[in-house]
This record gives C-alpha cells, sequence and structure tokens, in this order.
C-alpha cells in the first residue's frame, strides 16, 4: 500500500516513533542485497530518515561505492501485521553537526549511542512510501 510521503497520516507517524528495530538493504558491488538491521529515525517535515553507522561498516562502504550521487536504498520496519518500508536514495555524511544531530535522535528514540570517533550519518532522502501501520 503506497502512501504519500508529504501527508503521512498520525498512525503511520506513531509508528516511525515508536521504538522498533528496522532492515536496511544496501547493494555490494557486484549488485547483491546486503540486508542489516539498524536503528533509523525518520523526519517527516524534511523527508529524511537518518541511520547512524561506523565509516567502516558495510552498508557504509556500499553507499559510498554509489558515489557523489548516492544509492537507493530501503528501510523496512515490521511489528506483527503493520509493517512499513521507506526508500529513497542514501548518500554519506560526516560533518560532525550531521553526526551529532542524527546521534541526538537516535538517542530520542531508542538510547544514547555508545563512543564512535569513526560515527558517520547515513541520510535517507524518502520518495517512496509503503505499508500498513
Amino acid at each position: 500500500m503506497a502512501h504519500d510521503p508529504r501527508a503521512l497520516d498520525d498512525a503511520f507517524l506513531a509508528f516511525w516513533r515508536e521504538r522498533h528495530i528496522s532492515t536496511l538493504t544496501t547493494r555490494r558491488p557486484d549488485g547483491s542485497p546486503h540486508v542489516v538491521p539498524v536503528g533509523v529515525t525518520f523526519e517527516p517535515e524534511t523527508g529524511l530518515a537518518r541511520v547512524i553507522s561506523s565509516r567502516t561498516s558495510r552498508k557504509v562502504r556500499n553507499v559510498l561505492a554509489a558515489g557523489a550521487e548516492g544509492q537507493r536504498v530501503a528501510l523496512c520496519q515490521v511489528d506483527r501485521a503493520r509493517w512499513s518500508t521507506l526508500e529513497g536514495v542514501a548518500v554519506v555524511r560526516d560533518a560532525p553537526e550531521a553526526v551529532a544531530d542524527a546521534e541526538r535522535r537516535y538517542a530520542e528514540r531508542y538510547r544514547e549511542p555508545r563512543v564512535n570517533p569513526d560515527r558517520v550519518v547515513i541520510e535517507i532522502a524518502v520518495d517512496r512510501v509503503l505499508g500498513r501501520p
């Protein structure tokens, strides 16, 4: 079931504020999918989803390998019959202010992240939303 990313209802937005683990699907350089569990935050006002990670992780390397234009990815969250997928183009940000903002958002939804001097943020510009929250 497709939704307008600019007009999500309260139930949908509440689902993305609840504490759930999601999966992030990226493509390896050989084209095969790489799916990993992640914590994700979603900011509907800007259409940005964020995943914090170490710069040496496979998911970060996959996004970086796509080049400056970024890589199309999918984030999926499931809770019994409720589910949602956010799709969009991901890029890696390493500016201290971008990482700090993503860490703050992560702490609000999950918990304070552990200290990681190699942390970056994967930012996904969400342009397609599916689900049944």
